[in-house]
């Protein structure tokens, strides 16, 4: 054992006797002054650890590279995302670098690509809003875009497109192999999007970001390549630079030691690599009435919306559709989630509630829609989503008169009990008045009992001794809540459809 021990000594030895070896000479070729890590990890015995790393899989190496010539602000911490100030209205140069090693992606080489640029907001909670936020700003600014290519200064792109519907976004085709610069004009500032206040609101951040795509097996460019951004804030004409300048004057004023906290001043800014953004397009779903998905619910099979002609869009009524094919299911799939927004009027959120179902649509509060929607939209969305129905302006019973019966057996059985002459009661509907007119009541009477409305002329009331009275707007307006009658059909006189005449 003594032996062994021995042994072990000595290996240990000499091991650090060949590492003290390999280090010597540092200081004689270095000097008596200080010396830099870079030099010491140049060493041969580094040198060698490092060439056994894997080269390739620890990061992913980008296909291309994104450069806007614009200085990053200096009062910016370390590890924190860097911020660039862009003044309003002024051309700003994007370098569309080709970064991809020998062999890469070779189904791209002599070949175009597609990149779209965006102007987004960097706020999350802004983002929620999108779609409200730009339409509030073109409401204020009609005929301008919140983003702009400057086409005589660009080089090497082709086939610019701007689409009219999406004002913050740009797009166009352009060859890796050549020299590429796309100058971007960005027209809305920070302080628009701050509510007002009391003036000198900070402005809020936005975003550049570069989607690029390939063609795909149809000819189109839909493929993801590459997608990266930056963070930028827009100020009215030469606010960037005074904004700078104080940044730059503010970091003088510090300390060594504070200063170090801080990332210096780049004369550029690398957009880095993100998620690319939603495409509008494909975060939707097919909305034809064909492929439209139906609402199932568990008292009733296959139900439908209703539509205007249904006795109440929020009240039951016998022989039409019911409110519970309105109401979202928890059991709604993402696609018939997807559906239920566009029949509800919520088109401009399903991008943003692409991936929810009815249930994670269900949980969330009137807090987190007024958050996510806004004030308008949120309460909106969370009373449909409640089934919060409008109570009715006005509403009548009403019972159709059994054609067996004679106008005078009618009246008889009306005023006594409401019974038929076997004893069979009758069977009254709700009719919810919303218009209070009287082409209202014939429709929904229509509805209700199965009567062509196409075929009803006129709609009257019995009046004393037997008179029929011509039901207007201001009859119905007058009315009492919760009134009943009985109504029975007549041929019109030239036998073109029928008369309804309610009693």
């Amino acid at each position: 054992m003594a032996w062994v021990l021995k042994m072990d000594e000595v290996i240990e030895s000499g091991l650090v006797h060949d590492f003290d070896a390999s280090l010597s000479g540092i200081g004689q070729e270095l000097g008596a002054g200080a010396y830099s890590m870079s030099d010491v990890l140049a060493l041969p015995i580094f040198k060698q650890e490092d060439s056994s790393l894997p080269l390739d899989g620890e990061t992913k190496h980008p296909p291309f590279q994104y450069v806007m010539c614009a200085a990053t602000s200096p009062a910016v911490k370390l590890h924190d995302e860097t911020l660039t100030y862009l003044n309003q209205g002024q051309s700003y140069e994007i370098r569309m670098l080709d970064n991809r090693k020998m062999g890469d992606m070779p189904e791209i080489t002599g070949k175009l690509v597609k990149s779209i640029i965006r102007v987004v907001f960097h706020d999350r909670r802004l983002q929620y809003t999108e779609h409200q936020q730009l339409e509030g700003w073109k409401w204020n600014r009609p005929g301008d875009r919140l983003l702009d290519l400057d086409i005589p200064m660009s080089v090497g792109i082709i086939d610019t497109r701007t689409n009219p519907s999406q004002l913050n976004a740009v797009e166009f085709l352009w060859d890796p192999a050549k020299r590429t610069s796309a100058f971007i004009q960005v027209h809305c500032i920070s302080t628009e999007f701050t509510p007002r206040k009391h003036g000198g609101e900070k402005g809020v951040p936005f975003r550049i970001q570069v989607d690029t795509f390939k063609q795909n097996e149809n000819g189109e460019y839909t493929d993801h390549l590459h997608s990266a951004s930056c963070q930028i804030k827009v100020f009215k004409p030469k606010g960037a630079d005074r904004k700078q300048k104080t940044d730059r004057e503010k970091m003088e004023k510090r300390t060594a030691h504070e200063k170090e906290k801080y990332q210096p001043s780049y004369d550029t800014t690398i957009l880095t690599e993100c998620s690319p953004w939603p495409d509008t397009p494909t975060a939707y779903v097919n909305s034809s009435p064909s492929t439209a998905p139906a609402f199932t619910s568990p008292q009733q099979g296959t139900c439908s919306v209703p539509d205007s002609n249904s006795s109440s869009p929020n009240h039951q009524g016998d022989g039409v559709s019911q409110p519970s094919s309105e109401q979202l299911q928890p059991s709604a799939t993402i696609q018939e989630t997807q559906q239920w927004l566009l029949k509800n009027r919520f088109s401009s959120y399903t991008r943003l509630f692409s991936n929810f179902s009815g249930a994670d649509l269900l949980k969330l509060t009137k807090e987190d829609l007024v958050q996510i929607c806004g004030a308008a939209d949120g309460i909106r969305l969370y009373n449909s989503l409640k089934s919060r129905s409008v109570r009715p302006r006005l509403t009548i019973y009403v019972c159709q008169e059994q054609p067996s019966g004679s106008p005078l057996q009618g009246r008889q059985l009306a005023g006594g009990g409401g019974e038929g002459s076997g004893g069979t009661p009758y069977v009254y509907h709700a009719i919810y008045l919303e218009e209070m007119v009287a082409s209202e009541v014939a429709r929904k009477l229509a509805s209700v009992f199965n009567i062509p409305f196409h075929q009803i002329n006129q709609v009257y009331r019995q009046g004393p001794t037997g008179i029929h009275i011509l039901v207007s707007d201001q009859m119905v307006q007058n009315f009492q809540d919760e009134s009943c009658f009985l109504f029975f059909t007549v041929k019109a006189e030239n036998g073109d459809g029928i008369h309804i005449v309610l009693k």
